[in-house]
């Protein structure tokens, strides 16, 4: 009975410690187009995030949690008949610890001109589920307004920016012209050892990309405290 117990408990812990982390590999697939309109664009490149987890119900839910088509609405048979934008989709591990994965998944592609998409989405490794805002944060108003605010620096500095690097601008604060962090942009949040970074796309246009700001607002575990939903998945690294 004693060695029956024993067993069992040894395989508890060895569950729990493979739901910490999930093995996630890149599976990279060219697909080719059968009717092209340009010559370079007549094959593209998906590597797709292939996990091992627990068990293979979650190992396959956590796929399609940080698949390409549920996180960016990429849509491969379309890009096949319909669409030649895509050229390369890819994705990077941010954070893959204490049963937590953070995965960037970004895709480029072109038509006029070069343009790329990406998002950052946390998955709850022991589930498999996709954590949202709302599941890891409390008093999501009072922390838009924090966010918000560090925005306003940023704005307040890239207009003056701006200002230096193009003198010959005469409306700089015209390219931040509706800039406004919403709850909505919580989501995609990226989960890290020291804190959560919040990113936001202000969408220049493509002449004036290069001067537009980093739209990443980062803040540690202490500043955040007070918005850690409890007994939430962040509560966790939270310290």
């Amino acid at each position: 009975m004693r060695l029956r117990y024993a067993l069992l408990l040894i395989a508890g812990f060895a569950i729990a410690a493979s739901a910490q982390t999930v093995t996630v590999t890149p599976k990279k697939v060219t697909y080719k187009r059968p009717h092209a309109r340009d010559k370079y664009k007549r094959t593209f490149t998906i590597s797709y995030p292939k996990v091992r987890a627990a068990t293979p119900a979650v190992s396959a839910k956590i796929e399609q949690a940080i698949s390409f088509g549920s996180v960016l609405n990429l849509r491969v048979k379309d890009e096949l008949t319909n669409s030649d934008w895509l050229e390369e989709a890819d994705f990077e591990i941010k954070y893959n610890k204490n049963g937590i994965l953070c995965v960037n998944l970004w895709m480029e592609g072109s038509s006029a001109y070069v343009s790329e998409s990406h998002k950052v989405v946390v998955v709850d490794t022991r589930t498999g589920i996709r954590a949202r805002p709302a599941d890891v944060f409390t008093n999501l108003a009072g922390l838009v307004a924090m966010v918000r605010k560090a925005q306003l620096a940023e704005i307040k500095a890239g207009i003056e920016r701006i200002k230096k690097e193009e003198p010959n601008d005469s409306d700089p604060a015209s390219l931040f012209e509706g800039a406004d962090f919403k709850a909505k942009n919580l989501d995609g949040y990226e989960v890290g050892d020291k804190g959560v970074t919040f990113h936001y796309e202000y969408g220049f246009p493509k002449v004036a990309q290069a001067l537009q700001p980093d739209g990443e607002f980062f803040y540690t575990w202490a500043q955040l405290r007070p918005y850690i939903k409890p007994g939430g998945l962040l509560t966790r690294i939270a310290h």
